[in-house]
């Protein structure tokens, strides 16, 4: 019978699926019911030293609607606005209350040395079973050179993750931001200075619309805005294709290191394509916020139909099973020119059957 536990940097998991930082984990309540639910982790909101600097404002979501669906959902939202004392506490008291669940810290410093040893040593006393840097969000903090301003210069992050891995005693993976021309970058940079994994991708910097009506964009707050972070199933397609340059650098270059993947994960046929691009853990954020806690039973179901279809009795069945179908476009014209198949040329196009033609050069 197929089983979805699993052991990551040492952290056993009893499915992969883990609650992403962000709402869903933004206090001791709701990490306590995702715990009850069966998440096999919770990675709690990112904390920084000194939350006074962080305030939050209203509306800070938009969302994307398509056929009566969500597909797209952005968010301007920070990191937490409580108390990193206040955290301390319900890091020690979610580990009191759940010692086999595994609760990941997200933290988030300025470009300080003593800063990041700070956060890593206060948190690590609480028990916490490993750490996520956040070196992604695409809004309001990079003002201060944080989060995604930091991950999109590997030299800075490379120095960074040099400064926690000094300090950590528990698994340490880097968020990676997707706001980047080539992930393998920054990704490199946090593998070569001791990182244990990669977490890929957070949310897409965006604008979501304008409003036609008063023809301010959305969200609008006191009638402005800002770019935001988008998120939900219509960022999945690159969220994959990052993942897959992630796990590709990581075999080449970083055997052993892992990788949880995320964006875009609503059932356990998404997260299945994560597995098989090479991700050890799936993550979720949006999905929870559209469809609640529970969710992970939906995922859990429709992972384990999928490995059993296919015979796959552990996930290291079939972790990065697709990986090796990866080529150049070059190698594509070479294999098809070899069976002698002939491709649709430029010339071939005809306007009258344009929408047809189109179809049919589709999967």
């Amino acid at each position: 019978m197929a089983t979805l536990s699993t052991t990551v940097d040492g952290l056993q998991l009893k499915n992969p699926f883990l609650v992403a930082s962000g709402p869903p984990g933004t206090n001791f309540n709701v990490i306590n019911r995702a715990f009850r639910e069966g998440w096999g982790g919770v990675i709690a909101k990112t904390v920084s030293l000194d939350s006074s600097k962080v305030v939050n404002v209203s509306p800070r979501y938009a969302k994307l609607v398509s056929a009566g669906q969500v597909v797209g959902w952005e968010n301007i939202e920070l990191i937490s606005d409580r108390p990193l004392e206040i955290w301390l506490e319900e890091f020690k008291k979610c580990k009191d209350q759940h010692p086999e669940g595994v609760l990941i810290a997200s933290i988030m410093e300025e470009y300080n040395r003593n800063a990041w040893a700070e956060i890593v040593g206060r948190c690590q006393e609480t028990g916490i079973d490993g750490f996520e840097l956040n070196f992604s969000c695409p809004h309001g903090l990079p003002e201060r050179k944080m989060g995604s301003a930091m991950g999109q210069d590997p030299d800075i992050l490379k120095e960074v993750c040099q400064w926690v891995m000094q300090e950590a005693k528990v698994p340490v993976w880097a968020k990676m931001t997707p706001n980047i021309t080539h992930i393998e970058d920054p990704a490199r940079a946090s593998l070569a200075a001791g990182c244990n994994g990669i977490s890929a991708i957070n949310t897409i910097r965006c604008v979501m619309g304008v409003n036609l009506e008063t023809l301010r964009p959305e969200p609008t707050v006191e009638g402005y805005t800002t770019p935001g972070g988008y998120s939900s199933l219509a960022i999945r397609p690159i969220a994959l294709r990052m993942c897959m340059e992630v796990a590709t650098l990581i075999r080449q270059e970083f055997p052993g290191r892992t990788l949880s993947g995320l964006g875009g994960v609503e059932t356990g046929e998404d997260a299945a394509q994560f597995l098989l691009l090479g991700a050890d853990t799936v993550q979720v954020c949006t999905g929870i916020m559209k469809h609640g806690y529970d969710l992970v039973k939906k995922l859990e179901e429709g992972l384990l139909a999928f490995m059993e279809k296919h015979g796959f009795a552990s996930l290291d069945d079939f972790k990065g099973a697709s990986l090796p179908y990866f080529t150049t476009h070059a190698d594509l014209v070479a294999r098809q020119q070899a069976r002698k198949t002939k491709a649709a040329g430029d010339a071939d196009w005809r306007s009258e059957d344009f929408v047809r033609q189109s179809h049919e050069l589709s999967r």
